[in-house]
């Protein structure tokens, strides 16, 4: 079952499908160490990796598990947001995003999280989402707990990248809880 990625607004973003233009923005995101230094995969090192993450974010679309959107404002490319791996058995998905660092701090991941967390309830008959950070990575506990997310959980000694062990908290959001 195919699910397009919409394209959708916000005051200040948009949130549109990914396309190859994003090739380069989207490197020079996941090649930033300190961008992903929570992440559970290190910074990329290839260009190629760019157009690949690309092709996986519409093969997505084509697969109907998800939507992963990049996120501009004033037509600037600041990150990204996804709902992914979407049961609608289980009418659960998964939460997830990444923004450059010049956009930390200016209420971007709330913003577009709450976007694409209206689509997906309003769209998928989603009862549950589910999101997990690092458990050092306060900035992203804190867009979760704004979007209304609830710690439900520790996964101990989760990941392992470039030998360093980090801990993941697990959160989840309920359509009763949501208020978007």
């Amino acid at each position: 079952m195919t699910l397009p990625s919409p394209t959708l607004r916000t005051g200040r973003l948009r949130l549109r499908p990914f396309d190859e233009a994003d090739a380069e923005a989207l490197y020079a995101l996941h090649s930033d160490a300190t961008v992903l230094r929570y992440w559970d995969s290190p910074p990329w090192t290839e260009a190629d990796r760019a157009a690949r993450f690309v092709a996986a974010c519409k093969q997505m679309a084509v697969d109907g598990t998800g939507a992963r959107l990049a996120v501009d404002r004033d037509g600037q490319f600041i990150g990204w947001c996804t709902v992914s791996q979407w049961n609608p058995d289980f009418r659960s998905a998964s939460m997830g995003y990444c923004y450059t660092e010049a956009s930390w701090g200016q209420g971007y991941a709330t913003e577009a999280g709450k976007a694409v967390l209206g689509w997906a309830f309003d769209n998928l008959d989603l009862n549950r989402v589910q999101a997990e950070a690092d458990t050092r990575n306060i900035g992203s506990a804190r867009v979760l707990e704004k979007l209304g997310f609830v710690l439900e959980g520790t996964l101990r000694e989760d990941c392992i990248v470039n030998g360093d062990v980090s801990d993941s908290w697990v959160y989840g959001l309920l359509r009763r809880e949501w208020k978007g």
